[in-house]
């Protein structure tokens, strides 16, 4: 089957951003967003996605963290969107449930054409490494928003932020991962009944 892959050059006065996707890859990155912790959410983002991505993000951090944080979620939700394609084919929906350690989270995925997203994720730590969590809201609202698609993630518990946001972002990649799987049964098939996705 033909590899789904997607480039993209997002810029604006606030934000520079160059993306290299492929859907179907060995979970390989290079990744530079300025924000330490964010690239290690995306780094393991995609080695849980089974994706490749590279992406590096020049922006205003001398302003805030805001800006490049929630564009970072735009631009992936747009090159999974393009590398999806006609969307023929893959199972569409996927959820997960990831343990670490004593925190539990969940993440379901709808790539319906609809943008929607709810977080709710009560992390207590205003910053966990060098992200302020609290645009943790902004991020995923991006992805959702760039790739059409219903985003679900809910914390269930745990005492440590870090867990917190890694268990996310990793349920998130897996439920991910699943939505955009191709199903060989159904690979002529649009996996809607309204014939539009």
């Amino acid at each position: 089957m033909k590899t789904r892959t997607a480039t993209l050059h997002r810029t604006t006065t606030e934000t520079d951003i160059r993306a290299r996707l492929s859907l179907d890859g060995r979970g390989r990155y290079k990744i530079s967003t300025g924000i330490r912790f964010l690239d290690h959410m995306l780094e393991l983002f995609t080695r849980h996605g089974g994706f490749d991505l590279e992406l590096t993000a020049r922006g205003d951090l001398d302003v805030d963290q805001h800006h490049t944080v929630e564009d970072v979620g735009i631009v992936l939700g747009e090159v999974v969107r393009q590398a999806l394609g006609s969307k023929r084919g893959i199972n569409r929906a996927g959820y997960f449930v990831m343990p670490m350690d004593e925190t539990l989270a969940v993440a379901a995925i709808d790539l319906s054409g609809r943008a929607y997203m709810v977080l709710d994720a009560p992390i207590k730590a205003q910053r966990v490494g060098d992200l302020e969590t609290e645009l943790l809201e902004d991020f995923f609202h991006g992805f959702a928003s760039s790739a059409g698609a219903n985003v679900h993630l809910k914390l269930l518990y745990g005492r440590s932020s870090h867990h917190g946001v890694e268990a996310l972002f990793k349920a998130f990649a897996r439920a991910l991962r699943f939505a955009c799987s191709r199903d060989a049964r159904l690979k002529r098939q649009l996996p809607s009944t309204k014939g539009l996705l």
